[in-house]
């Protein structure tokens, strides 16, 4: 019986990949880099933080993308900036997505004066970019990682938002709805069971695209000196540390770019697609 449900899950599973249009299979297989690239870090035996004694040396069989002005192996350092920026993606966008889907499925479900208020708040947050209230904690916190994970969230929190409110209006208006509530069903109950199932598809590609804005975010913030701070390796703070010294040797700047324009056109990808895939229009095709 094991060995029949397995069979039938690998085709679905492959069916589903299938249907992925090429961008999303592209984007997928970038992150799948990504995401070996962080296995990797944790593998590594090589300290990224360590320096030694070849500074500014170019890539050679004992640092395959060369070292930094302290000598540090860029290699290790850019594998552990993928460590970074992911968590750090992962984070920020679970805290966009956990205080937009709340707020935007209360303004969409009650409506009325509740949906007006909410949507001022959201408004007001929107014109407040992630630098912006980086720059606020920093003032009042100390900069870090942790002040750009919220930053970034809290600058995120709008758009899931919007996205939630749209698709829950355009739930509630379903038959299925009413006759939930001719059931006697509560308001929260209706929304855990009933809205939120049919809103994932939208957020998920809002979420996808929100993680390629994170990375880029991240690393803005850390080559400004607000986020990741050194001696932990940041794709940011990377660049931020070889420009001064570009004209010498290329190759610290060239890597952590590539690290982070590959994570980003991934997740970007990856949005792409599932927004394709998850199109009625498209899959009718």
């Amino acid at each position: 019986m094991r060995s029949l449900n397995a069979e039938r899950r690998a085709p679905k599973a492959k069916s589903l990949w299938a249907k992925l249009p090429p961008s999303g299979k592209i984007g997928g297989f970038i992150l799948t880099l990504i995401l070996l690239m962080m296995v990797a870090s944790a593998l590594n035996p090589v300290d990224p933080n360590a320096t030694t004694p070849n500074r500014l040396s170019p890539p050679s069989l004992a640092h395959p993308l060369g070292t930094d002005i302290l000598g540090r192996d860029t290699l290790a350092r850019v594998l552990a900036g993928a460590e970074n920026a992911l968590y750090v993606g992962l984070v920020a966008v679970g805290i966009g997505l956990s205080l937009g889907l709340v707020l935007g499925v209360i303004a969409g479900y009650f409506g009325g004066w509740l949906d007006q208020g909410l949507s001022v708040l959201l408004e007001t947050l929107y014109a407040l970019p992630a630098l912006l209230i980086a720059l606020l904690l920093a003032a009042i916190f100390n900069p870090g990682v942790t002040t750009s994970m919220v930053a970034i969230g809290l600058a995120a929190v709008p758009a899931f938002a919007r996205v939630a409110r749209a698709s829950v209006l355009s739930v509630k208006a379903q038959p299925y709805i009413e006759a939930a509530k001719a059931l006697g069903m509560g308001p929260l109950r209706i929304m855990l069971r009933h809205v939120l199932p049919n809103i994932l598809g939208p957020l998920v590609v809002q979420a996808s695209l929100a993680f390629a804005a994170a990375i880029l975010a991240e690393a803005a913030l850390s080559y400004l000196g607000l986020g990741t701070q050194p001696p932990n390796p940041s794709w940011g703070r990377m660049l931020r540390e070889a420009q001064s010294y570009q004209e010498l040797t290329p190759f610290p700047v060239i890597f952590p770019g590539m690290a982070i324009g590959l994570a980003v056109l991934g997740f970007n990808l990856l949005g792409d697609g599932l927004r394709d895939w998850l199109d009625p229009r498209q899959r009718r095709q």
